[in-house]
């Protein structure tokens, strides 16, 4: 890649200049340190044809854009820039303080607390099962064991459902769980012309056979959209809720600790 670009080659200040726009210099080791590593001569190639290109033509809007915008418009530029760069460091200085003093832990009688207090705010747009399934295909030899096991679905059975694994096509035996129903569909092909209300109605066992596979299917409970959401279901949205809250407040503490003590050392002095 270096030896492409040797015909451009002349020593400028100890650096070999690559591209220039006007008084502004591109440098060959300046590029090659942006390169990332393991790259193929072909790729270094168009990596570094890539980055002159736009490189000159930032260069080039730079520049156009010095010459005709008015001072006014450049200086609005230069204090929104600034404003920016200060928000950045104060900005991670405070992240920093958060990381190692903030204590992320919400205890569980806090999020029951406030579920119980908010239930109103907890009400689902989408419906909930909680359910279990396995599906293998039509032609497998124990299909009346697996079936035997599933139905049965006590710990000994799905034990033996779990070694089977590699005979079925996918299982889901966990029905303590609370499940969207959109999460169930996208992973479940027979469900796309089944009916969703047939479908939503707890206690109850079906199976459903397409062309190749068969599926056993038991729902154990249902929430339906416009009712409360469960408490456990609820726990991670309740959790990053109580938690911003109590970063905002965190943030407040230490913005006014930071000007009590500015104020008491004299190094902030307000003026009536």
């Amino acid at each position: 890649m270096i030896a492409s670009f040797a015909a451009c080659s002349t020593n400028h200040n100890d650096k070999t200049p690559l591209a220039k726009v006007n008084n502004v210099f591109l440098y060959k080791e300046d590029v090659l340190s942006l390169m990332p590593k393991g790259m193929s001569e072909k790729d270094s190639v168009v990596f570094v044809s890539t980055y002159i290109k736009d490189w000159a033509k930032q260069q080039l809007l730079l520049q156009k854009a010095k010459i005709n915008l008015t001072e006014e418009e450049k200086t609005k530029i230069e204090d929104l820039v600034n404003n920016y760069h200060k928000d950045l460091l104060a900005n991670k200085y405070l992240e920093a303080i958060i990381k190692q003093e903030l204590d992320t832990v919400i205890s569980r009688e806090e999020l029951e607390n406030y579920y119980k207090e908010n239930k109103e705010i907890f009400n689902l747009k989408e419906a909930l099962l909680k359910f279990r399934y396995i599906a293998f295909n039509d032609g497998i030899l124990n299909k009346k064991e697996l079936t035997s096991w599933f139905r049965d679905n006590s710990d000994k059975s799905n034990a033996a459902l779990k070694k089977q694994a590699l005979q079925l096509n996918s299982f889901h035996l966990n029905d303590t769980i609370w499940v969207r129903y959109d999460d169930i569909k996208n992973h479940s092909s027979f469900l796309g012309s089944y009916n969703k209300n047939k479908f939503l109605k707890k206690n109850r066992y079906f199976k459903e056979e397409d062309s190749v596979t068969t599926y056993l299917v038991e729902i154990k409970d249902v929430l339906l959209p416009g009712e409360t959401a469960p408490f456990s279901y609820a726990v991670p949205t309740i959790n990053s809720m109580l938690l911003h809250k109590r970063k905002l407040q965190f943030l407040r503490k230490i913005e006014e600790t930071i000007i009590n003590d500015a104020i008491k050392q004299k190094e902030l002095q307000l003026y009536d």
